[in-house]
C-alpha cells in the first residue's frame, strides 16, 4: 500500500499541472474544455520530435543528466515543446473558439472542445502512428528506498515530482505577486469591471491559453518520462484531469494542484481494494461524489 500511496503521489504532479490550465479556461472563458488533455499529447510529441532532431543535428546534447534519462537534447525540446503548445492552444481559440463563443453558447462550446480534441487525436495518430513511443529506450533502474517496506522509486519519477512543484510555486508566485496575476484574477471575476480599469481582455484570454498549453506541455512530457506516449494519452487522462479541477474547485489554481494530488493518490490505491478492471472508474466516481456532497469542489467560491 505504501509502494501505491508514492506512485500515486508522483502520478499527482503531473495531473495537477495539467489541472492548473484547465481550470484557469474554465474559471474564465466558462466552459469545459474536453480537448485541453490533447494538449498533453501535442506537447509530448513535439518534444519527442525536436529531441530527436537535436541528437541526430547536434550529437553532443545526447548526453544524459547523471542517473535520469533525459539529455540535453531533450531539456532544450521540453521549453520548445511548451512554447509551441502555447501557441498552439491560442491559434485554436482563435480559429475554433473564439468563433464559437461569439455565435453559440456555452454548450456549443463543450461540443466544440470535443470535436477538437477528435481532430487533435486523430491528427497526431496519422502523423505518428498508433504505437507507443518512448524518450528513452535504455532501461531505468529503480532505486531503493526502503527495504521495509520495500519502496522503489524511479530517477525519473524524483525529477518529475520535484520539478512539478518548482513550476507550481513559480507559478504561485506569479499568480500572487504580480500586477499580471492580479489582472487575470480580475478578469475571471468580472471581465466587463475589468475592461473599465484598463485591462487588456483578449491579451489576458491568449495569456490563459499560453499557459495552460505550456502547463500541459510539460505534464505530457512528465507523463512521457513515467510511462509511455501514444496518441490516444488525451484520451486516457482527460478524466483524471477533470476529476482533479472538479475535486479541487474550478478556478482554484491551489485546489487543482490538491485535487491532483488526490486523484493520483486515489487511482494508485484503488487496485489495492478494487478488482484492476475497475481502478479507471474511480476518476469519475470521485467527480460524482464531490458533485454530490461539495459542489463547489474544496477551494470552489459559489457563484450567483
Amino acid at each position: 500500500m505504501i509502494q501505491h500511496l508514492v506512485d500515486g503521489i508522483l502520478v499527482g504532479s503531473f495531473l495537477s499541472l495539467g489541472a492548473i490550465g484547465l481550470t484557469m479556461v474554465m474559471h474564465i472563458l466558462r466552459f469545459a474544455n474536453f480537448s485541453h488533455a490533447e494538449l498533453l499529447s501535442i506537447g509530448a510529441y513535439c518534444a519527442l520530435v525536436f529531441d530527436k532532431l537535436f541528437e541526430s543535428v547536434l550529437p553532443v546534447l545526447s548526453t544524459k543528466f547523471g542517473p535520469l534519462s533525459i539529455t540535453g537534447a531533450l531539456a532544450v525540446s521540453i521549453l520548445i515543446s511548451m512554447a509551441v503548445t502555447g501557441f498552439t492552444a491560442v491559434l485554436i481559440d482563435r480559429l475554433i473558439f473564439r468563433r464559437v463563443r461569439q455565435k453559440g453558447g456555452e454548450l456549443s462550446m463543450v461540443f466544440a472542445s470535443f470535436g477538437m480534441a477528435l481532430v487533435i487525436r486523430n491528427i497526431i495518430g496519422l502523423v505518428f502512428g498508433l504505437s507507443s513511443e518512448l524518450y528513452s529506450r535504455d532501461i531505468a533502474f529503480a532505486m531503493v528506498l526502503s527495504r521495509d517496506p520495500l519502496l522503489l522509486v524511479k530517477p525519473d519519477q524524483v525529477f518529475v515530482l520535484f520539478a512539478a512543484l518548482i513550476i507550481m510555486f513559480g507559478l504561485y508566485l506569479v499568480l500572487s505577486r504580480t500586477t499580471f496575476g492580479f489582472s487575470l484574477r480580475a478578469i475571471a471575476e468580472n471581465p466587463s469591471l475589468a475592461q473599465v480599469h484598463g485591462v487588456n481582455l483578449r491579451r489576458m484570454v491568449a495569456a490563459v491559453w499560453i499557459i495552460g498549453g505550456a502547463l500541459g506541455a510539460i505534464a505530457g512530457v512528465f507523463y512521457g518520462l513515467s510511462y509511455q506516449i501514444t496518441p490516444v494519452m488525451g484520451r486516457d487522462l482527460v478524466l483524471p484531469i477533470f476529476a482533479a479541477t472538479i475535486v479541487g474547485g474550478i478556478g482554484s489554481v491551489y485546489g487543482a494542484v490538491l485535487g491532483g494530488f488526490i486523484v493520483g493518490v486515489a487511482s494508485n490505491l484503488a487496485p489495492v481494494v478494487l478488482p484492476s478492471g475497475y481502478s479507471p472508474s474511480v476518476p469519475f466516481l470521485m467527480i460524482l461524489a464531490v458533485l454530490l456532497v461539495r459542489p463547489n469542489g474544496l477551494f470552489g467560491e459559489a457563484r450567483a
